[in-house]
């Protein structure tokens, strides 16, 4: 490792900068949102641009439909999105209650649940008696503890008006790029489909580009791939397009 990123390293975990940091809530990261809705939002609109394209309508034609699909999608999406992590929250909130209710009828049986589920981490003996009676002491803990460790849910569920507007955001800025080269009357129809092509390409490989800095992954796989996804997406929808439009002589 570098030197410099090595003493960085170490600075962080200094007790003092890990008490700070712990200090902080949790922020919610909402790049999976955005990742989401920038891909399904290009991929949908140039989808359907595609399809008109290859179905033999006007640019006019292709530019309403997108436009009428990316704020009716888009919209769409993120109602989906928000109600996706609404009923998490719910769930998550329903479950506090029943273990509040469990502690306050069954204590032991709750305490023995404590024990069993860090008995299978390894702890045993006067260790993990110390640690069933530091969290059953407080009963907030407890319950996050089981709500964890017990139901697999996250303490804090995500903020569901966030993660909507943000699926929206993206979904409406990726996906009106495609749409670009058709306002451009100098071009005609093939020289507009061409660009919204190569634009379609390119914010396809960047999200993939963006999802390789966020998760760690390789740059130039992770474009490529996401770039496939939505090309395939696209040429399927082209093709039904023109084979609709040669079956019915549209």
């Amino acid at each position: 490792m570098n030197p410099v990123n090595q003493q960085k390293l170490e600075q962080e975990h200094q007790p003092q900068a890990i008490a700070k940091r712990l200090a902080k809530l949790p922020k919610r990261q909402n790049i999976s949102d955005a990742i989401l809705g920038g891909i399904d939002g290009c991929v949908t609109t140039f989808a359907i641009v595609s399809g008109a394209i290859g179905a033999g309508f006007s640019a006019s034609v292709a530019l309403i439909l997108g436009f009428a699909n990316l704020f009716a999608d888009g919209f769409s999406m993120a109602i989906s999105n928000y109600e996706a992590n609404k009923a998490q929250q719910e769930f998550a909130d329903n479950i506090r209650q029943t273990e509040a209710e469990h502690i306050k009828q069954v204590p032991e049986g709750e305490r023995e649940e404590i024990r069993q589920i860090f008995q299978r981490k390894g702890f045993e003996g006067d260790t993990l008696e110390n640690i069933v009676q530091t969290i059953t002491q407080n009963k907030a803990l407890w319950i996050e503890t089981m709500l964890i460790e017990e139901h697999g849910i996250q303490s804090r569920p995500p903020e569901a008006v966030k993660a909507a507007l943000t699926t929206f955001s993206a979904f409406l800025v990726v996906g009106a790029i495609p749409l670009i080269p058709f306002l451009i009357p100098s071009f005609d129809v093939h020289q507009q489909f061409l660009f919204s092509t190569v634009l379609a390409g390119l914010m396809f490989f960047f999200i993939g580009m963006l999802k390789s800095f966020v998760f760690a992954k390789p740059i130039i796989y992770s474009g490529f791939s996401t770039l496939l996804t939505g090309g395939t997406a696209a040429g399927l929808a082209f093709l039904t397009g023109y084979i609709l439009r040669e079956l019915f002589g549209i």
